[in-house]
């Protein structure tokens, strides 16, 4: 592989999205994944580096074989140190089952059907008086004006987190998901900064969910944390610590997906004139499929990775027990063998196999039903309501190699 391409150098990330995706086409005609080596960050535990799943086939066959791909001890980078995991929890992603069965078996029973009918009523007035603010007049930036709002109030609301918390809760998501993943070859300081910040922003979060949760076990409410707190599956319920690690999983995974979706998704539309006009002639008959081909093409979680539990070959390659792989749903979406003309913006495109809510087995996104209904909720209100609603520049990007977000995009309507 030409050494210009280093998956693990913050410089790779920094370049233009289609360099990026270049580089992962050639890595895909390899035939095989390529081993990066990472480089030492203050504080955190030393790696050896990772082998770099780009073949929609390979994430497939790790997602599904989670006994061998494991998710322990931590799907995200770097990896937590012993001492956050002992203080603040360890979240359902960083979960092999049983553990992770039984948190998702007591967080799938708190979403009843009066419940999600309940979200669902909520979501459409949100993103009717997101849309309502836009039309009284909006700061031209459509990630502060809506994709920032939606997910956050949605959630908030859902966990029952009171009205006059939101904007802390959405400070210190933002503050969590600034380092985003980021590794190698990263200025000191500027590591360290954003490393302390990350954890007062996750310390920030629990220690709210924590007083909500003992509150609610005292006088349970109509809300997500009520339920979280007070369900008993199997003799069991989450414990304060629990809540926490949930509550933060649900805010970065639920909120910054949708996020992420929404913004590209006004880019998209506005660079590709036929496929919104393609969308709203049958809104409802095609919202669904627009969905998932947004989802496809940005990838808004660009990466997971996994530990082998044992040695282990797959697509030709051997892999020794401990090694660790990640797992890039970003070139995943754009496999050549999967997907007809893979760049091409397609809201028709059937099948649509992506991996841009995870690959498929026991890790596949716990949110992904209540993210296609913000976005269909919040398109509809969008296109419904301001035809004329376009970007009118180009999105300022995250640098990550984590979440494939946009911190700004002006739009006008």
């Amino acid at each position: 592989m030409n050494d210009d391409v280093d998956l693990a150098a913050l410089d790779f990330w920094a370049r233009p999205p289609e360099d990026r995706l270049a580089a992962f086409a050639r890595l895909r005609a390899l035939g095989k994944p390529v081993f990066f080596k990472e480089q030492r960050i203050p504080f955190v535990r030393a790696r050896r580096g990772f082998h770099a799943l780009v073949r929609h086939a390979d994430v497939v066959h790790a997602s599904r074989n989670a006994k061998i791909f494991s998710s322990e001890p931590a799907a995200t980078s770097p990896e937590p140190p012993a001492w956050i995991v002992l203080l603040l929890g360890r979240p359902m992603v960083n979960m092999d089952d049983p553990r992770h069965a039984r948190l998702r078996r007591i967080v799938a029973r708190a979403f009843t059907p009066r419940r999600l009918s309940q979200i669902d009523e909520h979501i459409a007035k949100t993103a009717a008086t997101i849309v309502d603010d836009v039309i009284g007049g909006g700061s031209g930036d459509f990630v502060a004006d809506v994709a920032a709002r939606l997910p956050i109030k949605v959630i908030c609301a859902m966990m029952g987190v009171p009205e006059h918390h939101h904007v802390k809760v959405a400070a210190c998501v933002d503050a969590m998901t600034e380092y985003s993943g980021v590794r190698g070859d990263v200025a000191r300081l500027r590591t360290l900064r954003l490393l302390a910040g990350n954890l007062k922003a996750i310390v920030a979060l629990h220690r709210l969910v924590a007083r909500l949760g003992r509150e609610r076990r005292r006088s349970p409410g109509d809300d997500l944390i009520s339920a979280l707190v007070n369900a008993d599956v199997d003799g069991e319920r989450l414990s304060v610590r629990e809540l926490g690690a949930f509550f933060d999983l649900l805010l970065v995974a639920g909120n910054e997906t949708t996020r992420n979706t929404i913004a590209h998704g006004l880019k998209l539309f506005t660079d590709h004139p036929d496929q919104r006009a393609l969308l709203l002639a049958d809104y409802d008959r095609r919202i669904a499929g627009a969905i998932e081909e947004i989802v496809r093409y940005v990838s808004p979680i660009i990466q997971f990775q996994r530990t082998l539990t044992c040695d282990y070959e797959m697509n030709g390659q051997s892999y020794r027990k401990g090694d660790k792989v990640v797992l890039f749903y970003l070139a995943a979406n754009r496999d050549e063998e999967v997907f007809a003309d893979p760049d091409t913006f397609d809201i028709t495109r059937t099948p649509n196999p992506h991996v841009g809510f995870g690959g498929p087995g026991p890790h596949l996104c716990l949110g992904a039903h209540l993210a296609r209904r913000e976005l269909t909720a919040i398109f509809r209100e969008l296109f419904t309501r301001l035809p004329g609603i376009r970007a009118s520049g180009e999105p300022e990007l995250l640098l990550s190699n984590f979440d494939n977000g946009i911190k700004r995009l002006p739009y006008n309507t």
